[in-house]
């Protein structure tokens, strides 16, 4: 039997959806029948998950999502992910929470880019993880170096997904101006970016930005598939 699935979401309620929907698309595509892994969807309440990051409570944030990680490993979960990139910052916390294995995006979004063969990418998310410095962490133990965009394109893109992206709002301008910081991260040096807040590839594709893009809610959701698959 597959390894049920421990998804804790509502940060945004897109990000979320989409990975459902990828998990149990992308098995029925693949084997053709409807026998995919069994999925516990644990939505938290946004709200305070946006206030205590400004606040710099990121101790809210680990407890908060420390306890509803532990209610889908009381409800029967193998396996948890979390359906968003900020949110990793405290995912090492998350973890000494729980007795089952956290699938990090991280780790997955580490293995995608060194597949394509690159070791400079740029970093497109919310403010917290784009300045945050745990992505850098993370995947400079895997020699890959992360660039981000200056202080006023970070603003941009942070007040785009705030404002637009997380209410399923998708903009023509916005996509635009997107597209315009990616154009200064290759000039600086990037192979490839990481659309680093899950609903950034609903606004801009590799089509649009004219470079590779890492779309860590496919990269994320394909390893949470395969790894219930094992």
């Amino acid at each position: 039997m597959p390894k049920r699935i421990g998804i804790l979401g509502g940060m945004s309620p897109e990000s979320t959806a989409q990975y459902y929907e990828y998990i149990t698309h992308t098995y029925t595509e693949r084997f053709g029948d409807y026998s995919y892994p069994e999925i516990i969807i644990y939505s938290v309440s946004f709200q305070p998950y946006v206030d205590w990051p400004k606040e710099d409570r990121w101790d809210l944030v680990a407890k908060g999502l420390s306890e509803a990680a532990q209610r889908l490993e009381a409800a029967g979960v193998d396996f948890i992910i979390i359906a968003t990139n900020t949110m990793h910052l405290v995912i090492e916390q998350i973890q000494a929470s729980v007795k089952i294995p956290m699938l990090s995006l991280l780790d997955a979004v580490s293995d995608a880019i060194l597949a394509r063969g690159m070791k400079t990418v740029g970093l497109l998310g919310t403010k917290f993880t784009m300045e945050k410095t745990f992505y850098q962490e993370a995947l400079s133990r895997r020699d890959i170096t992360v660039l981000v965009p200056d202080a006023g394109d970070r603003e941009y893109v942070n007040k785009v997904i705030y404002s637009e992206l997380v209410a399923g709002q998708i903009r023509d301008p916005s996509r635009a101006g997107f597209v315009n910081v990616i154009k200064k991260l290759k000039a600086r040096g990037a192979e490839g970016v990481i659309l680093g807040c899950t609903e950034i590839p609903l606004l801009v594709t590799e089509e649009d930005a004219g470079m590779p893009l890492f779309d860590t809610t496919t990269i994320h959701a394909e390893a949470a598939l395969n790894y219930a698959l094992k």
